[in-house]
């Protein structure tokens, strides 16, 4: 059991939740039963809690605002886990969801394995290159088993990690479109220079993007796939969880995803310390996927190109959330979501020699 504080945006300390934990009367009230809350987790962003049923059985509980998912919302996940399973992937399954009052309360069975990433923060390398093989070979599962899901895209929600903007035509006028479908987004970057930063930072890394996205099939993928959302038995892949961002998207950039949020010390960068990369781990990651899911020519040459990009269209999600959604606003949040990721983990990649150097690994990985 934790204090009550949770991750902040990658600094050291712990800091205070967003939002209250949950109450033994809330679990009660949703389980229908006399549970007892055995552990809270320290992961921002909602509050969720390791439930033990009278029986003996656990439970994961979770509890969201309905402005960030509704039980509607939380379905477009529930039906893709539902679609993995049937494939074969472990997902844990899903007992009910419902609406009650400003918040959405989701109730999950426990997953198989060992939460061993349960200390560290999310975005954290892998504990030894074996298990980042693991994981991508786990990964490359999924995507197989995700092969004929045909949903739509999400609609435009906080804390979403699509492909829309950076797959347009014009990403400008993308997020042009998403400022007006969100209006706190729409707030925060009227009071910045967006246009002429994404110009001078995203838009060269994209004009390499672009000839590239007539060839990447559409596919739903995970879209937050790093060590702390995986269970683990040994050094394998037990159970894959917290579906919250996935969305239809394509298996390149799902796997540069797990690539951006696992080889660099994003927190050490800002702090202007060394970017430690694991190119061991790149390596063994990849290796896992392709010996399950060879990648295509054209996946192969847009892996390098989608990088530098993976993760834009969260930030901007991330920036709604943080003025959209939780009680009273977190401006600081927001600036560190533009300035410092937004911006800066492009930069990075295409600006400095430790992200060349990077980019130039992947693209002569066989």
């Amino acid at each position: 059991m934790t204090d009550g504080r949770v991750y902040g945006m990658g600094f050291d300390e712990l800091v205070e939740p967003d939002w209250p934990a949950l109450t033994s009367a809330e679990v009660d009230a949703v389980l229908g039963a006399d549970a007892a809350i055995t552990w809270r987790s320290p992961r921002p962003l909602s509050a969720t809690a390791r439930v033990r049923l009278p029986d003996g059985r656990d439970v994961i509980v979770k509890r969201l605002p309905r402005t960030l998912r509704d039980a509607a919302a939380l379905g477009e996940e529930h039906r893709f886990m539902a679609h993995l399973r049937a494939g074969g992937i472990p997902v844990p399954g899903v007992r009910r969801s419902l609406d009650h009052g400003e918040f959405a309360y989701e109730v999950q069975e426990l997953g198989i394995g060992v939460d061993a990433y349960a200390g560290v923060f999310s975005w954290s390398p892998y504990r030894s290159p074996d298990e980042s093989a693991a994981a991508g070979h786990m990964l490359a599962r999924l995507h197989l088993a995700a092969a004929g899901y045909e949903a739509p895209s999400r609609p435009a929600r906080p804390l979403l990690a699509g492909f829309t903007l950076f797959s347009s035509p014009d990403p400008l006028a993308a997020v042009a479109r998403r400022a007006l479908e969100r209006p706190a987004l729409g707030a925060f970057l009227a009071e910045h220079d967006w246009r002429a930063d994404m110009e001078r930072v995203h838009l060269p890394a994209y004009e390499r993007l672009r000839p590239l996205l007539p060839d990447l099939e559409p596919l739903w993928t995970h879209n937050d796939w790093h060590g702390t959302n995986l269970l683990w038995h040994d050094h394998d892949v037990a159970s894959v969880i917290d579906f919250g961002l996935c969305d239809r998207t394509t298996a390149v950039h799902d796997l540069a995803t797990a690539i951006e949020r696992s080889a660099v010390d994003w927190i050490s960068i800002r702090d202007g310390g060394p970017a430690n990369v694991r190119f061991d781990q790149v390596r063994a990651l990849l290796e896992g996927y392709e010996s399950v899911r060879p990648l295509t020519t054209a996946e192969r040459r847009a892996l390098p190109a989608l990088l530098p990009l993976v993760h834009c269209e969260y930030e901007l999600s991330e920036i709604d959330y943080f003025l959209g959604v939780i009680p009273g606003g977190n401006a600081k949040n927001a600036e560190i979501a533009y300035s410092d990721y937004f911006l800066g983990h492009t930069a990075w990649w295409t600006q400095y020699d430790a992200g060349h150097e990077l980019l130039d690994s992947v693209t002569t990985i066989r």
